[in-house]
C-alpha cells in the first residue's frame, strides 16, 4: 500500500471511527525510543524500562508507579533516573504530564502530532485525551491585556467517568 493510499484510509478511519486513528497515532516504546536516539540521548536499559512502564498502560501513572513497575524488570533502577527520564520525555513532548485532583501528577503516552488536553475522573483516576481547543481567542485577549508572551497552555476538566457515574448510582 503507498503511503498516500494509506493516509487516505486513515482519513477514512477518522471519518468511520476515530478510535481507530488514535489507535495508530499512539505512541509505543518503540518509536520513542527511536525519536531519543534521534535526539541524540542513549537509550539506557534504565530508560527502556520506564518507556515500557508507561507504554504498558492506558492510564496516567506516577512516577513512583512507573518506578515500581520498571524496576521489575531492571531492579537496579533508581527513583531519581525515572524523575530525570520523565523531564526529558515531557521535554520532548513524548509523554503528558497529568494534573490529578489530589495535586499530585503523573505521566502517559502522547499522541504525536495533535494538541490536546485531558479529560480526568475524579474517582477512578481515568484520563481520556480530547482535541478542539477553542481557547486561542482567549489567549491572543489574555496577551493585549497583560503584555505576556503566551508559549503554550494545559487545560484538564475533572468530573465522573461514565462507568463510575454509573456506579454511584446503582445502590
Amino acid at each position: 500500500m503507498s503511503i498516500d493510499k494509506y493516509f487516505s484510509f486513515l482519513y477514512y478511519a477518522l471519518i468511520d471511527n476515530d478510535f481507530l486513528l488514535r489507535a495508530y497515532m499512539k505512541l509505543t516504546a518503540n518509536r520513542i525510543a527511536g525519536i531519543l536516539r534521534e535526539q541524540g540521548y542513549k537509550l539506557t536499559p534504565q530508560r527502556h524500562a520506564v518507556l515500557k512502564a508507561i507504554a504498558s498502560s492506558h492510564d496516567y501513572l506516577s512516577p513512583e508507579t512507573i518506578f515500581e513497575i520498571a524496576h521489575i524488570s531492571y531492579p537496579r533502577l533508581g527513583l531519581v533516573t525515572v524523575y530525570r527520564t520523565l523531564d526529558i520525555l515531557s521535554e520532548l513532548n513524548l509523554v503528558c504530564r497529568i494534573h490529578s485532583v489530589d495535586g499530585n501528577h503523573g505521566y502517559m503516552m502522547c499522541r504525536p502530532t495533535e494538541h490536546h488536553h485531558h479529560l480526568i475522573c475524579s474517582k477512578c483516576s481515568k484520563a481520556v485525551d480530547f482535541t478542539g481547543c477553542t481557547i486561542v481567542e482567549l489567549e491572543q485577549k489574555l496577551k493585549q491585556e497583560t503584555g505576556f508572551t503566551i508559549n503554550g497552555h494545559l487545560l484538564e476538566f475533572y468530573g465522573l467517568c461514565p462507568e463510575c457515574r454509573l456506579a454511584a448510582a446503582q445502590p
